[in-house]
C-alpha cells in the first residue's frame, strides 16, 4: 500500500472539517475537482471508502473517521518536529501547545500550571479549548488530533469521558495514555441556612454523570429526579445560591461557591471522581506536553 502524503492528509482533514469537497477546496485554495481527485486517490491507497457522498456534502465513514483522526495527529507531529529538534538537549521548547479541558478544570486547574509553564518555557504558546465532558469529551479531542493534551474525568479503570467509556477513536492502534492528577469528593451544596436541604428539588447538569457516581447515586433514596438540567456546573451553583434547589457537585465546581450556599460532605462512602490528563503515545514524549504534565502534577503535589 502506498503511503499517504501530508497534502493528502490535509485534504482528508479539510473535507471532514468542512463537510464537503467544495468547502474543503475553498479552505485549502484548491478546486472541488482537485479535492475529489485527492480523496479518491487516498481511498485507493487505503483500500477503504473514507467519505459518504451526498447532496448535503461528504461525511466520514467509520474508516474515514479513523483515517482523519490519525491523519491530524501525523500532521501535528510534522508541525512540532522542528521545535522538538531545536529543544533537544536544551530543556526548552517553543511553539503552540493545544489543550482541551472541561469548564471547571479550565478555570481552576490549568491557570496556575500555565503560569508556571510560561515562567519556565516562555516560548510555549498554549491554546485552550473548553469542551463539555459528554460523549468522547476532551479525550475525543485528543484522539481526533484536535488537541495535544486533554484534562478529562477518568473512571476507576483509567478510561476517559463523562460516560465512563473510552471513545472509539482511542481504540488500538494509537490508544490514549492517561494519568491521574487529583481525586476529589462530591458534596451536597444547598442554600445557606436551609433547615432541610435534602427536601429541596435537585438541580443538575448533563455532564454530572459517570461510572464514579452512578452506583452511589442509585443507592440514595433521598435524591429526587432532577427538576432542572442546567448548561453547566457554574449555572447549577448560581441557581442553588438563589434558593432554587440543592445539588451534588465535585470539589473543582465548588471553588466558585459564595456565602449564598452551604456545603455539606457526603461522608466516607460518598462518590469521588478522578481528574487527569489524556494524551497520545506520540505526544507523551514531546517536550511541551511533558513540561505541562510536570506543572499539572506540581499543582496537586
Amino acid at each position: 500500500m502506498a503511503d499517504l502524503s501530508p497534502q493528502e492528509l490535509r485534504v482528508l482533514a479539510a473535507v471532514a472539517d468542512a463537510g464537503g469537497f467544495s468547502a474543503a477546496g475553498a479552505a485549502l485554495g484548491l478546486t472541488q475537482s482537485a479535492v475529489s481527485h485527492s480523496v479518491r486517490g487516498s481511498e485507493a491507497k487505503v483500500g477503504a471508502v473514507l467519505f459518504e457522498r451526498g447532496r448535503a456534502g461528504a461525511r466520514p465513514t467509520p474508516a474515514g473517521e479513523r483515517a482523519v483522526a490519525l491523519g491530524r495527529r501525523i500532521l501535528r507531529m510534522y508541525e512540532v518536529l522542528g521545535a522538538e529538534a531545536r529543544g533537544a538537549g536544551r530543556d526548552t521548547v517553543a511553539g503552540v501547545l493545544r489543550i482541551a479541558a472541561f469548564r471547571s478544570a479550565a478555570l481552576h486547574l490549568l491557570p496556575p500550571a500555565l503560569d508556571r509553564l510560561a515562567a519556565r518555557h516562555p516560548g510555549i504558546r498554549p491554546e485552550v479549548r473548553v469542551v463539555r465532558e459528554l460523549g468522547a469529551g476532551t479525550a475525543g479531542e485528543v484522539a481526533a488530533g484536535r488537541a495535544d493534551l486533554g484534562i478529562a474525568t477518568l473512571n476507576a479503570t483509567g478510561a476517559t469521558g463523562a460516560t465512563g467509556s473510552v471513545p472509539a477513536e482511542a481504540a488500538a492502534p494509537g490508544r490514549l495514555l492517561t494519568g491521574v492528577l487529583r481525586e476529589e469528593a462530591y458534596a451536597l451544596v444547598h442554600p445557606a441556612g436551609h433547615p432541610d436541604p435534602k427536601a429541596l428539588p435537585l438541580l443538575d447538569w448533563d455532564e454530572n454523570c459517570g461510572s464514579y457516581t452512578r452506583d452511589w447515586w442509585r443507592a440514595q433514596d433521598w435524591i429526587p429526579r432532577a427538576t432542572v438540567k442546567a448548561e453547566d456546573d457554574g449555572m447549577v451553583l448560581t441557581m442553588v445560591g438563589r434558593g432554587l434547589g440543592m445539588a451534588i457537585l465535585p470539589e473543582l465546581s465548588l471553588r466558585e461557591a459564595t456565602d449564598a450556599v452551604d456545603i455539606t460532605g457526603l461522608g466516607p462512602s460518598g462518590p469521588v471522581r478522578r481528574v487527569g490528563y489524556v494524551t497520545t503515545p506520540e505526544f507523551a514524549s514531546t517536550l511541551a506536553v511533558r513540561a505541562l504534565i510536570r506543572e499539572l502534577r506540581a499543582e496537586e503535589g
